[in-house]
Formats: C-alpha cells, structure tokens, sequence
C-alpha cells in the first residue's frame, strides 16, 4: 500500500517506520530529520529490537510525494490549520485518512476538509521520543485501537487495522472511536498535564502520595464526563486502576507535552483539555480539576511567550 506519513515526529517516524519494514510503500514528509534520513535512513532504538531502514522515501513537499492510498495523520493538534494545505495533494478519490493525534474533534476537522466518509482514528497508546535527527527511539507499548469516524464505515477500519498487524504493530478495530478517545483521554489529561506543569515525570508522579491522588481524581472527572456522551458502553471504574497500571510501567517517562514545554513548543491544549471540557459541560458534567489544569498550563505558555517577546 502507498501510505503518506504526514507529521514525522516520535509517533509518525515509528509507525511509519515499522509500515516500511513491513513492506509498504512508505512516504515521509521531513522537516527537522530531512536531511538526516535523505543522507543515512531512519534508525529505530526499540523495546521490540532495533532496526535501520537505510533506503527512505523522504520529502520536504506534499506535491513531491503524490496522491496515495492512506494518509497517516501524526500532526500535534495545534498544526490543524495546516491540514488542508499538507494532506490536499496526497488525496484522490479512494484515499484513506487516519489521524493518530491526541485529544477531541480531530477526526471532524478532517472530515469538514475532505468528507466523512474517508477518515479514520486511531487512539494510538505509545512511548516513544525522538533522538538525533533521524532517530526515533520507541520506549514501550504501541497498540493502537482504530475506528471509522462513520460507524458503518467499520470494514474499512478492519482493512487497515490488519494493514497494521502485518506490519507488526498491535492494532485492533473498534467499533466505539469515540468511547476509545475518552480512554485514551483518561492517560493523557492527568498524565501530559501534571507532568508539563510540574516537569516531573511519570515515575515521579506516581511515587509521590498527593501525585498519585491528584492523578486518580483527574481520571475519575475524565471518565465521568466520558460516560455522559452516549458511548456504546461506560468506562468502567477500574479503568483507572488500569491506567495506573500501566503508567507504573513506564518507569521515568516523559510525555510529549512536558517534552514541548521544555523545548518552548506549543501545547495541545485545546484537543486535549479544552474539546473534553467543553463536551463534559454540554452534558452537565463539571470537570473542576481538569478546568484548574488547563489554567496553569495556559498561564505557563502565556508566561513563557511573554518572556521571549
């Protein structure tokens, strides 16, 4: 299959990677690692065992590479005003869409630009960062739960969910994309938060008592405003139990919103705060917590841009 990487950070440079490996044919749209990979290829530091692809189809223009069959959406959610310009010329009339990015109302912004029909999400649960330009180290985890933004478009998410798979990578069709981006939501919001707030990481987080509180109750406001939007079925409570779970595993990490704030890049804040909130209060749900958050990293960026003004 021809598939378009679009937004080659951690995330696109990982999938895409592995989709090349697994015998796709793969083009990346390169900022930063451009001239890296057109000069030495792509080199994967995995959990799963490292691996280089030497030969890389790498390119600088989305009029260079083409229309093809999917496009991979690996874009931070604040570049979604670039979305037509990037993916417009990669789309014909069978194109495939999926986004793999974080937060709420992604998959509508595509379909407002390009028609419902052809998009797709991906609720993507992956540790990975980049290293040196064209290097992309992935630290855990990876499994990716995809669903069809048209839930009658299921079978279409069942063909690249097994897309995956061949490639390697644990993917598995949904047919509930909205209840799968609350989940995901559940990690994101106290995690990518308290962490770029803090500059703590995860390990530190969870090792500390009011840390630890603090992040249960962000998850318990999470899931609440989850299960008054009519999902096929509720978050269960012990969700959360289960996202501890699994944050403990990760040891030291660093989630990619902590990593921006640090390098002075945007924030996700609007796909991965504001969107749920908003949607929690049409329900009746208030989200107080989560309201404080998105307050302090608010006044965090607006602080920082003041100082570089």
């Amino acid at each position: 299959m021809r598939i378009a990487i679009v937004g080659a950070g951690a995330l696109g440079l990982y999938y895409g990677a592995m989709l090349q490996r697994g015998g796709n044919e793969v083009r990346f749209l390169l900022r930063r690692d451009y001239d890296a990979i057109r000069a030495g290829g792509l080199k994967v530091f995995s959990t799963g065992g490292n691996f280089h692809l030497k030969e890389v189809a790498g390119f600088r223009r989305p009029e260079e590479i083409g229309e093809v069959d999917l496009v991979v959406v690996g874009l931070k959610a604040f570049a979604n005003d670039r979305c037509a310009e990037l993916i417009a010329p990669l789309v014909d009339a069978e194109t495939l869409i999926l986004t793999l990015q974080n937060g709420l109302g992604n998959e509508e912004g595509l379909a407002a630009l390009f028609g419902p029909a052809r998009v797709l999400g991906g609720v993507a649960f992956l540790c990975s960062n980049r290293g040196a330009p064209g290097e992309v180290h992935h630290l855990g985890a990876g499994k990716i739960l995809l669903g069809a933004l048209i839930p009658e478009n299921g079978e279409r998410a069942k063909m690249v969910a097994a897309l995956f798979r061949s490639a390697g990578i644990d993917c598995t069709a949904v047919a509930d994309l909205q209840k799968a981006r609350w989940e995901k939501l559940v990690w994101n919001i106290p995690f990518n938060g308290i962490c770029a707030v803090t500059g703590r990481t995860v390990a530190d987080i969870l090792g500390s008592d009011c840390g630890r509180r603090l992040a249960r109750e962000l998850m318990a406001e999470v899931m609440a405003a989850a299960n008054a939007q009519g999902l096929s079925e509720p978050v269960p409570e012990e969700f959360a139990d289960q996202m501890i779970t699994f944050s403990a595993g990760l040891g030291p990490y660093r989630p990619s919103m902590m990593i921006d704030r640090e390098e002075g890049q945007p924030l996700e804040l609007d796909a991965i705060f504001a969107v749920p909130l908003e949607r929690g209060a049409a329900r009746g749900v208030p989200m107080p917590r989560v309201e404080t958050l998105l307050g302090l990293l608010s006044l965090a960026v607006q602080g920082a841009n003041e100082g570089t003004a």
